[in-house]
Formats: C-alpha cells, structure tokens, sequence
C-alpha cells in the first residue's frame, strides 16, 4: 500500500488558517471524516488528545503528526494541511507547524496500511520534502511531490512487489516489505555495527520510523555504522540480533514504551525518549561512541526503559527520580569545587590567612565563579528532581522550593538564613514540588479545554512555586534540625569511627559498582561536600577508584587467572580506575562475582578507611588522579589507594582459580 493510496484528495487543504492546536486537530479531523475513514469523529478526536496528553507530537521545524489508533477507526488513513502563517503545536524547537499530517489506523486487524505510514514518516525526513509539499498549488501537485518522492525513495510499486515475492497481505512479506522499504533497511550494513539502537513510541506509527530513519542516516554521515530495530504497531522490525547486541559499543534506546531490555544486560545503554532519536540525532550518537555511556544492569526481570517508571516500585521510582536530580547537579558541584580548590591552590595564605582563597586577583575571581557555580547544586537537585516526577511543569517549581531550602527560609524570617536545611531539605523539596505538581495536574485536567494554553505559562507557575515554596518553608526548620544533629555527629566522631566511617563507604563504592549502594554512598559524600565536610567524599572517591585498578593489577601480576581477552581489557581498567570510572570493573565482576566483588570490597574499604586515617580532603566529588592538585594531603590520598588496590589484587588473586585449571 502507497501513501497516495491512504490519502484521499478529500483529505487534504491547503493555505488554512487556524489559531490554536484544538482548532487545527479539529479541522484535520473533519478531513479525515470527509475521506469515509472514521466510526466517530469524536471517539477519534478522544484519541489524537490521549496521544497528544502523552507529548507533543509535534516534531520541530514546522512539521507535525498527529495519530491515534483506536476503535473510532473504520479503516487506515491519512489527513493534510498546510498552514503558511503556521501554528503553535507545542514543539520543541518553538516552531510553528505549517505542515500537519494526520494519521488514523484501526486499533485491530491487518498492519498493511503501516508501511505507507513509515514510509511517509521516513520521506518527512528528506530534505527538499517538506519544502515542495508546501510549495504545492493544489491538491493534485501536492499528492504528485508525495508520489514522485515515493518512488525516487523506494522503488515503483511493481518492483518492490517484486523483492518481496508475495502481496501485501501476505504478512511475510509485508514485514519483508515495511523492513527493506519503508524503513529503508535494503542497503544496511552488512556485519557488525558500533552503535544499535531500538525506537519505539506509544502507537509506533510515526515517530518510531522517523527516529530511526534519523538515527541511520546521521550514523552514516558521521561515518558510524548504526542499525536501528523499529518496534512499531506491526511488531519489532529489524530486529537486533546476539552477535550485533555483543558487538555493539552501545545502545541508544529512544523509546516512550516499554521495550525488551533484558538482552542489554552489561552493555553500555542511552535510555531516551523517541523524540531524542528525531532532534537529537548526532548527540546521541557521539555520545553512544564517547565510552562514557553508563553500563546497563537489568533488574527483576522486568522490562524496562527512560520513559515507563510509572511501572517501577515505588523504591525504585523514587531511587530514578533522585539520580535525575543528582546527574544534573553533579556538573555545578564537580566544576564549582574544582574552580574553588583551584583558589586555594593558587593564592597566597601568607597574605591575610583569613581571606585565604581570595588574596590574589587570580584566587578571588576562582573562588568567586567556583561559589556561584557550587551554590546552584541545591536549586539545580530539587529543579530536575521535580522535573522527573512532572515533566517540564515541575522544573521551574522544584527550582524555586530548592533556593527556598537552601536560603532556609522559615515564615519567622522568610529571608532565610535561620536554618541550615541544605542537601536534604533540597531534596525533600524537589519531591514536594515535583508531586505537588503532578497534583495540580489532576486538578486542572477538568478545567476545560480552552484553558489548556494557560495552564504551563500560569497556572503551573503560579499556584506551583507559591504551595511549593509554603511546604519547603515549613519543612526547613525540621530538615535543619535532622542536618545540624548529622553535621554535629560526624564532626564529633573520633578517628576510629571516622576510620570505620570511610571504611563502610569506601566498601558500599564496590557492592554493586554503579548500583543503588554506590550511588547511596556518593550521595552521601556529595551531601556532604554542601556542609563544608570534604573528608568523606575523599574517601567515597578513593573506595570508588580502587576497584578498576585492583582488577588492571591483578590481570598483570596473576595472569593465569585470566583468558588473554581479559588480560588486554585489564589493561583499560588502569585508565579508569584512575579517572574514577568504577564501573570499568563489572564485566569482570559479573563473569566471577563471588570472587571478584568481595576482593574488591576489602581493598576499597582500606582505601576508605586509610584515606580518613590521613585526614585527605577532596572538594570535587570526581575526576580521580587529574584533581590530585586540590585534594588536601595528596601524596597519603594516593598511597591510600594504591594500598587499597594492592589489597583487592592480593585478595583476588588469592581467590581466582588458575584458568587452566
């Protein structure tokens, strides 16, 4: 089936004029009733809105598809209108839509209509398209552009019957079909392929085809092999397969529904949503190649993916909500604290020791960019905590509850300064807010439709920052009084129990080596680091560098516990140890973790420990052997994890048995 063939001349006008995204769907509704494709105008247009509630489907520069498959729908089809002066589809890129295709599919029987609709996702593409699509003077020229960049694009009909063998209803060849034609998957690479990825979107009836469309074509202008699998409304076209997966330097999953993930378990995987694969194209697969991508550790068996933590526990979802706050805050406090110990390092204390930090031109202007930089982590956690739990609604609300925290405002001295609420009440800020938005959300969601334009740009605002900034206010004095009572324990903590305190978190770094106790502990060292406490993310940092060079130390000294494949892997893990990328040390953790993982947690809780014993500081909370300079005491913080590292290697070693046996 041809796009021509789904789109009736009945369905189309050109050089409209509407003023508002319901009256454009409302008109595209019309056209797409005045083809004899729907049931129920209305129980259609009920669909394109509980898609449009899931996201914009609005695709930047000037384009949008609006699409819904439900049982409004009498049979497959398609809708268009040009809109010269443009309206405000809510797009990314704060474009106005000009071109707008609407897509209705059946919500049941034969998946023939689908490749059409790729095939129009993929074509939207193309540039030079959409340009003469608007150029069109009628509707007749307008189906001709579509037709003539059909065939340039795929092939005539009767050829790509051809390839395939069968008819269209043929669901074979159908598949055959929509995965060599509609997808343009006929000239993949043959091989391996260093980046894979997989999209999919709630419908899969557009954006899925157009995000891997991009992924491919941006792949092969950057000049990186890629293939993308397509799990669109027909089922999971393309699919990856176990030699491509093993590989692979990574995954990009741009999905907004659950994908199978399960067959990604240790490799290094992005989680975004679709629209990321469309817009967001070459970042993502620069990224994919960068080798810093985390690795990926599937959990419970559960299928997983960025977009569907309504599905996790609520352990797990409040654990992905917090790591969102502390992904985007880490750069504010990794770049403030290194620009503040830099001050340190470069001024003069003999000058006034009292301004130490700030006694040379150089250490003043450090120090200063350094303070503004660090002072942001708190708004900044709380901002994209809430951004997590309620979309963009919440970023500017969470924002704001999180200078309210850091302030310490309380209704006795709204101007703050009376508390010290700090990390935590940041964090119990962001969830405030980011809840209490999705609250609001609930309510407004029966005001009526008019009304929706207003709802981000006041409502949300508004009502958001005010309630959200009253429970962060109230909540201050409390929070401060749980952060002085923590502070005052830890500095009132004798050398023994730090030692044992930097022994326990040094260990937590090697549990599970990027998991949920790691990042409790590098937490808690960052938390720390807002109360002036830089001992304990000295030794968190410590713990978390030595397993990497424990493993490099042990495939060099003790060779024959190891094949030659993972004798030449050992060799990278010295780099990354030393840059503080523990989880350099899963794969070899994975393959033997009864032995692997607890060497490592003894050499890293005596890296921890030692580190305390030595009173080490460290004011960033990342960078490992490039920040050494600013760490305070340096030379008995490097001793401390090369001890922590011989350690782990003495013990692994130990604990390995000879390959060869």
């Amino acid at each position: 089936m041809r796009i021509t063939e789904l789109l009736k001349m009945e369905s189309i006008e050109l050089g409209v004029k509407v003023s508002s995204k319901e009256e454009a769907i409302d008109r595209l509704v019309a056209l797409m009733n005045a083809g004899g494709r729907l049931r129920s105008m209305a129980g259609y247009k009920e669909g394109i809105l509980a898609r449009e509630a899931l996201g914009s489907t609005a695709i930047g520069e000037g384009i949008a598809i609006p699409h819904a498959k439900v049982e409004a729908v009498k049979e497959p089809g398609l809708a268009a209108m040009v809109v010269p002066e443009g309206v405000d589809y809510e797009a990314f890129d704060g474009s106005l839509a000009n071109l707008i295709f609407m897509i209705a599919a059946p919500a049941e029987g034969a998946d023939v209509h689908l490749e059409a609709l790729s095939r129009l996702s993929t074509l939207l593409m193309n540039p030079g398209f959409k340009e003469g699509l608007l150029a069109a003077s009628s509707k007749e020229e307008f189906l001709k552009v579509i037709d003539e960049a059909e065939v340039a694009r795929f092939g005539a009909p009767e050829k790509a019957a051809g390839k395939s063998g069968a008819s269209s209803g043929d669901g074979v060849a159908a598949s055959e079909q929509a995965e060599k034609g509609a997808v343009g998957r006929a000239d993949k690479e043959k091989g391996s392929y260093r980046v894979l990825a997989v999209t999919a979107c709630p419908t899969g009836i557009a954006h899925t085809y157009m995000a891997a469309e991009n992924l491919e074509n941006t792949g092969k202008k950057l000049g990186i092999s890629l293939k993308a699998e397509t799990d669109g409304s027909g089922g999971a076209q393309n699919i990856l397969t176990k030699e491509e997966i093993a590989a692979a330097e990574a995954i990009i999953v741009a999905a907004d529904k659950n994908v199978e993930m399960a067959r990604f378990e240790g490799k290094p995987v992005i989680m975004v949503p679709v629209a990321d694969g469309i817009h967001k194209a070459e970042e993502l697969i620069n990224r994919a190649v960068s080798g810093t991508v985390p690795v990926y550790h599937h959990a419970g068996g559960e299928e997983k993916n960025a977009s569907d933590s309504g599905n996790d526990s609520i352990g797990r979802t409040i654990y992905k909500h917090l790591m969102n706050g502390v992904s985007h805050m880490l750069p504010f406090v990794i770049g403030g604290g290194i620009l503040i110990a830099l001050a340190f390092l470069f001024d003069d204390y003999s000058i006034d020791p009292s301004n130490f930090g700030k006694n040379t031109p150089l250490a003043a202007y450090l120090k200063t960019v350094g303070e503004q930089a660090f002072g942001m982590m708190l708004p900044i956690l709380a901002g994209f905590i809430a951004m997590s739990i309620a979309d963009r609604p919440g970023l500017a609300v969470g924002l704001v509850a999180g200078i309210i925290a850091k302030t310490g405002a309380t209704f006795g001295n709204p101007g703050g300064g009376d508390v010290n609420a700090g990390f935590l009440g940041a964090l119990f800020a962001g969830f405030a807010a980011g809840y209490l938005v999705l609250g609001l959300k609930k309510l407004f969601s029966k005001l009526p439709k008019s009304l929706e334009g207003i709802k981000p740009v006041l409502l949300y605002p508004v009502i958001g920052i005010l309630l959200a900034a009253v429970i962060t206010t109230f909540i201050n004095p409390y929070m401060g009084m749980i952060n002085d009572g923590l502070t005052g324990f830890l500095n009132g903590m004798g050398g023994a129990s730090r030692v044992v305190l930097g022994m326990i978190l040094g260990g937590m770094m090697s549990i599970d080596m990027g998991g949920p106790f790691n990042k409790a502990a590098y937490v808690f060292g960052t938390a720390q680091l807002a109360e002036g406490n830089f001992e304990v993310m000295a030794a968190v940092m410590a713990g978390g560098m030595v397993p990497p060079i424990a493993i490099a130390l042990c495939t060099t000294f003790f060779k024959k516990k190891f094949t030659e494949k993972e004798r030449q892997s050992g060799i990278v893990n010295y780099i990354m140890g030393l840059s503080f990328i523990t989880e350099g040390a899963i794969p070899f953790a994975a393959q033997d973790p009864l032995r692997v993982i607890p060497a490592c947690i003894a050499g890293s809780a005596i890296a921890g420990g030692l580190s305390m014993a030595f009173g080490c500081t460290l004011r960033a909370p990342h960078g490992g052997l490039f920040v050494l300079p600013t760490i305070g005491n340096p030379f008995m913080y490097l001793a401390a994890v090369v001890a922590g590292a011989v350690v782990g290697c003495v013990v692994m070693g130990f604990l390995k048995k000879n390959m060869e046996e």
